[in-house]
C-alpha cells in the first residue's frame, strides 16, 4: 500500500498520540483525525496558523518522514528530516566528500544526458520528432563543458509552451505550477538522498553557499520532465491558478509517475558510484512510466 502525503492547508494542531499523528482542525466540528505514523511518507504544512509538537516532529524524524513547510506564497520552502536515516552513513559520507573532480564531472554528464533524453521523450509524446534533441544528449561531454543542458533547454521550452514562454520562477503561469511541482520534487529527492546515506548539502554541479540541498538540485534534473508533462496537461485545460485541487493533482504525481521506489533506485545507484561499487546512475525513462 503506498504511503500517504498528509497536507495541512487549514489552521490545525498536530500532535503525537499512541504512535499516530493526531490532527485537530481549528473551528471544525469534525472529530480529531488519526493516521498511523508508519503509513505516512510526507507531511506538507501549508498554513501559517498550524501548530506541530516537538514529540511529533521527533517521531516523524525517527520514521524518516519528511516534514515540508510552505512559505506565504504556498510554495514548499523548508524541510525537516532525520539526520541518521541510513545505517551506513559514515561510509557514504566519506566517499561522497572524497569524490574526485573527474568523478563528479562524469556523474554530472550522466545526469544531463538523462535529463535531455526525458525532455526528448516528452517532446515525442507531444508529437515532435523523437530525435529532436538527439544532437544534444548524444554530445554531452564530461561536466557538460559545452553546456548541452542549456542549449537543449532553449529548444525544449519553445516547443513545450511556445516561443513567448520564459522559464522564470517569478514569471506568470504556468511558472507557478512548475515551481510547486519542482519544490515537491526537490524535497522528495532530498529525502531519498538521506535514505541512501548521502549528504544533500554536497552537490556535484550546483554549488551555492545559501543552498542547503545542492545535491538534490543535481539529482532531480532528469525528473523535471515528469513535472513538466503534468503541467502541460493542466495548462492545456486552461488552469493557471494553484488552488488546493491542483496542488493535490501535482502531489499525486509522486504516487503515479515519480514513485518512492524510483527515487530510491536513483539515489542508491549514486551512492554506489561514490563508493566505487557502480559506474552508472539509474533514472527512469519518461516513456516507460507514462
Amino acid at each position: 500500500m503506498p504511503k500517504q502525503t498528509i497536507v495541512i492547508s487549514s489552521p490545525a494542531d498536530l500532535s503525537l498520540h499512541n504512535n499516530q499523528i493526531s490532527i485537530k482542525v481549528h473551528d471544525c466540528k469534525k472529530d480529531t483525525i488519526f493516521r498511523p505514523i508508519e503509513d505516512i511518507r510526507t507531511v506538507l504544512i501549508d498554513n501559517h496558523s498550524a501548530h506541530i509538537t516537538i514529540p511529533l516532529i521527533n517521531a516523524l524524524a525517527d520514521n524518516n518522514i519528511a516534514v515540508i513547510i510552505c512559505n506565504e506564497r504556498h510554495i514548499p520552502n523548508t524541510m525537516l528530516m532525520d539526520l541518521e536515516s541510513n545505517s551506513l552513513q559514515t561510509k557514504s559520507f566519506r566517499a561522497q566528500l572524497e569524490a574526485s573532480v573527474p568523478l563528479k564531472k562524469q556523474i554530472w554528464k550522466q545526469i544531463v544526458e538523462a535529463k535531455i533524453r526525458n525532455q526528448s521523450s516528452l517532446l515525442d509524446n507531444l508529437g515532435y520528432s523523437p530525435a529532436y534533441l538527439k544532437k544534444y544528449y548524444d554530445n554531452v561531454k564530461s561536466g557538460d563543458s559545452t553546456n548541452r543542458e542549456g542549449a537543449a533547454a532553449k529548444e525544449y521550452w519553445k516547443k513545450v509552451f511556445g516561443t513567448d514562454f520564459i522559464r522564470d520562477r517569478y514569471a506568470p503561469a504556468p511558472n507557478n505550477l512548475l515551481n510547486y511541482g519542482y519544490a515537491l520534487l526537490r524535497a522528495s529527492v532530498a529525502r531519498a538522498l538521506m535514505n541512501s546515506g548521502l549528504l544533500p548539502s554536497i552537490g556535484v554541479f550546483h554549488k551555492n553557499y545559501f543552498n542547503s540541498f545542492p545535491l538534490a538540485d543535481d539529482v532531480m534534473e532528469p525528473y523535471r520532465p515528469f513535472i513538466d508533462a503534468k503541467v502541460i496537461q493542466l495548462h492545456n485545460r486552461g488552469i493557471s491558478q494553484l488552488d488546493k485541487h491542483i496542488k493535490y493533482e501535482l502531489i499525486e504525481l509522486f504516487y503515479q509517475s515519480i514513485t518512492e521506489s524510483d527515487l530510491s533506485t536513483t539515489t542508491s545507484s549514486l551512492s554506489k558510484i561514490y563508493c566505487g561499487e557502480n559506474r552508472y546512475i539509474i533514472y527512469p525513462s519518461l516513456k516507460t512510466i507514462q
